[in-house]
C-alpha cells in the first residue's frame, strides 16, 4: 500500500505580511501533480489544514479547490485528514459520513465521551488490512470525561491523556496500523529542548503539550504534523514529522520542503521516499553590504543582513532594497558588539512571551508564576 504523509497547510498563513495565496496554490498544484503521477492508495493530512480557526473565504476556496482536484485525480483512493491546533475542530467535523461515501474522511475532533473511540478508516491490500487511526490535536480538557482526572481533580497532562486515549482502543498489533495525529511528540528517552522549532510554531510555556514517544511503538507507521521542521522520531523513519510542505517564517528558509511517500508492505516492512517540492518564491537570508546584496535583485521573499560599518540613509536603504527585493521581509544589521554587550543583550527578538511578561512584572510568586503560564499558554492556542 502506498499512501502520501503531508500535513500544516496553514492555508491563508501571512508571511510578514504578504499574501501567500499564489505560493500556496502553487504548492497544492504540485501536490496534485504528484498524486496524478504516482497514484497512491491513500493521502493522509495530519492537521493545520488553515492558519486560523475561522478562515477567510479565500482561504477556504482554495482547500475546496485542491481537495476538488485531488479526489478528481484519485477516485479510487481515500483521502484523510484531521484538526490541527490552528484550526477549528468543530468546524472541520461536519458533513462527515457525506463525504466518507466519497472517500473524504475529514475528523475534526478527537472521541469525547465513554461510547466514542478513534477513527478508524481501515484499508486492505494484498498483505492484508491497514487500519488508519485518525487522532485529530487533543487537549486534556476534551477528553477528560474518557480518561479521568488525577488525584486533585485536575486535568491529566497531554502525555497521560494520550496514552490513556491510546491504551483504551483494542489495536490489533498482528495486523499493519498507522496512527495520523498532531501533537508535540518527542524521541523516546529525549526531552523538548532537542527537538528543533520553527519561529512559526506555536511553543506553550514550559513545552506542557509534550507526549513520550514511546507511544507511537504500537503502529507501523506514524503520520504525525504540528513540527514544521521534517524530522524522524526514535531514529525511525516511520515515525516522522513530514514538515510544511511550504516554508512559513523566515526560520525555516533553506530549508528543502516536500512530502512523504510511504509504501507499506508485509508487515513490518515501511519504506519511505521524500518528494520534493519547489516554491513559488523561496524564503531566503542574505548577508552583505548595501551594494552587494541590491546587485542580486530577486522576487524571493528574502530577509536582508547588512554589513555597512558606516551610517546609511535610511530612507534611501530601504527604497533601494524594495525596488531589488519586492517581496523584502524584513532589514536587519550586522552590529558588532563589545564582550560585555554580548553577554548581557536581551531584546524582545531574543526573549520569550513569558520572560518578556517576567521582566515587566518584575519579582512574581511561583503561584503568579504558574496563573501567568497558564494565561499564555491559553491565549496561544486561541491565536
Amino acid at each position: 500500500m502506498k499512501f502520501f504523509h503531508l500535513s500544516d497547510l496553514h492555508i491563508g498563513l501571512k508571511l510578514v505580511n504578504h499574501d501567500l495565496y499564489e505560493d500556496q496554490k502553487h504548492i497544492l498544484t504540485q501536490i496534485v501533480d504528484l498524486a496524478q503521477k504516482r497514484q497512491p492508495d491513500a493521502v493522509v493530512i495530519a492537521g493545520d489544514i488553515y492558519d486560523k480557526a475561522i478562515p477567510s473565504a479565500e482561504a477556504v476556496t482554495l482547500f475546496d479547490n485542491f481537495i476538488t482536484k485531488l479526489s478528481a485525480t484519485l477516485p479510487h483512493g481515500e483521502i484523510m485528514l484531521i484538526s490541527g491546533n490552528h484550526d477549528s475542530a468543530p468546524r472541520l467535523n461536519i458533513f462527515r459520513p457525506l463525504l466518507a461515501h466519497h472517500h473524504v474522511h475529514m475528523v475534526g475532533l478527537p472521541p469525547m465521551k465513554e461510547d466514542e473511540h478513534i477513527t478508524c478508516v481501515p484499508l486492505q491490500d494484498k498483505y492484508g488490512p491497514v487500519n488508519f487511526y485518525l487522532l485529530p490535536f487533543v487537549k486534556p480538557s476534551m477528553i477528560k470525561d474518557i480518561t479521568g482526572t488525577d488525584e486533585n481533580g485536575n486535568n491529566l497532562s497531554y502525555d497521560a491523556a494520550l496514552h490513556a486515549l491510546i491504551e483504551r482502543e483494542n489495536i490489533d498489533q498482528s495486523i499493519r496500523n498507522v496512527l495520523v495525529s498532531h501533537q508535540f511528540f518527542l524521541s523516546t528517552g529525549k526531552t523538548a529542548a532537542d527537538i528543533p522549532r520553527a519561529d512559526s510554531e506555536i511553543i506553550t510555556v514550559g513545552n506542557i503539550d509534550s507526549v513520550k514517544g514511546d507511544l507511537l511503538e504500537r503502529f507501523d507507521y506514524a503520520a504525525l504534523g504540528h513540527i514544521h521542521i521534517p524530522m524522524q522520531l526514535n531514529g525511525r523513519e516511520c515515525y516522522r514529522y513530514c514538515g510544511t510542505p511550504l516554508a512559513c517564517s523566515i526560520s525555516e528558509a533553506g530549508q528543502e520542503k516536500g512530502i512523504i511517500e510511504v509504501e507499506l508492505n508485509e508487515k513490518g516492512s515501511v519504506k519511505t521516499t521524500k518528494l520534493p517540492l519547489t516554491p513559488l518564491r523561496a524564503v531566503r537570508k542574505i548577508t552583505g553590504t548595501l551594494a552587494e546584496v541590491t546587485a542580486s535583485p530577486s522576487d524571493d521573499f528574502v530577509s536582508v543582513t547588512l554589513t555597512d560599518k558606516n551610517d546609511l540613509d535610511v530612507f534611501d536603504m530601504h527604497d533601494r532594497l524594495k525596488a531589488a527585493f519586492p517581496n523584502l521581509l524584513d532589514i536587519r544589521r550586522e552590529q558588532p558588539l563589545r564582550p560585555r554587550e554580548q553577554a548581557n543583550i536581551a531584546t524582545a527578538d531574543t526573549l520569550t512571551p513569558f520572560e518578556l511578561c517576567k521582566a515587566f512584572l518584575g519579582t512574581i510568586t511561583p503561584e503568579e508564576e504558574d496563573l501567568l503560564t497558564d494565561l499564555i499558554n491559553t491565549v496561544q492556542e486561541q491565536h
